[in-house]
């Protein structure tokens, strides 16, 4: 299966959004968060391991004087669709309690993580609580969720690059490829 993904990311047409696209919008996030969030200090946590590359790029165009934490959930494991069922991994440091907090997504597919972290994190009764995503696959909703700053909408295709991955590999790959799996 590796050799048959490698193949198919060498032709350009497994592109789906390019470099140069996501700068762009990356910046666009990150000025749309410094104007909304003027005067605050917000919490980002990114959700390990697909967002680290969206997280660093995104911190680097908001423009405020941010805390920055770490969580990590699964519900792929390996495979290339989700199990249905959270697991968290690695919970944030820091007190949430009273504090405007945005958590960073890489993708949204079926909705469950987004709902099972919101529940979840707003257990420790931060001032508001609001998702990021890179990447929203409005086909794949198996629930309604809310998440209040989008990167792309894109087809229910399964995606690499960028800091996605396919059984932990592809991750550094610089564009989002579609891929046949």
């Amino acid at each position: 299966m590796i050799e048959l993904i490698s193949q198919q990311i060498k032709t350009a047409d497994s592109i789906l959004l390019s470099r140069q696209q996501i700068k762009k919008r990356v910046m666009e996030l990150g000025s749309q968060i410094t104007r909304d969030y003027n005067k605050k200090n917000p919490v980002l946590i990114c959700v390990l391991n697909g967002s680290f590359l969206f997280f660093a790029d995104l911190v680097r165009e908001i423009k405020l004087d941010c805390e920055i934490d770490f969580l990590k959930i699964s519900s792929y494991g390996n495979a290339h669709s989700s199990s249905g069922e959270v697991k968290v991994h690695k919970e944030p440091d820091c007190r949430l309690n009273g504090k405007d907090v945005l958590v960073i997504e890489d993708i949204i597919d079926s909705g469950l993580s987004v709902v099972y972290l919101r529940k979840w994190l707003s257990k420790q009764t931060p001032k508001s609580l609001k998702f990021i995503s890179l990447l929203i696959k409005d086909e794949a909703a198996s629930v309604e969720y809310k998440c209040e700053y989008e990167g792309f909408h894109i087809p229910n295709e399964f995606v690499i690059g960028y800091g996605l991955d396919y059984a932990q590999r592809f991750r550094a790959l610089p564009d989002i490829h579609s891929i046949k799996v």
